[in-house]
């Protein structure tokens, strides 16, 4: 998640485009068990959230 993100990141498109698929990042409802269950206390629901609110769904 952070290298799309990351402004130095040349490959943005390509990223975007490898997860944009409804097996991929539409696969997560968005529950964030796994920002509960994450021992390093990480919220990657929040950051795919993101992601499927600043692109158009597959």
């Amino acid at each position: 998640m952070m290298w799309i993100s990351d402004s130095r990141d040349e490959f943005t498109k390509e990223r975007l485009e490898a997860i944009n698929d409804e097996f991929k990042l539409y696969r997560c409802h968005t529950i964030l068990n796994c920002a509960r269950a994450c021992p390093k206390g990480l919220n990657p629901g929040k950051q795919i959230a993101h992601i499927k609110s600043s692109q158009p769904k597959a």
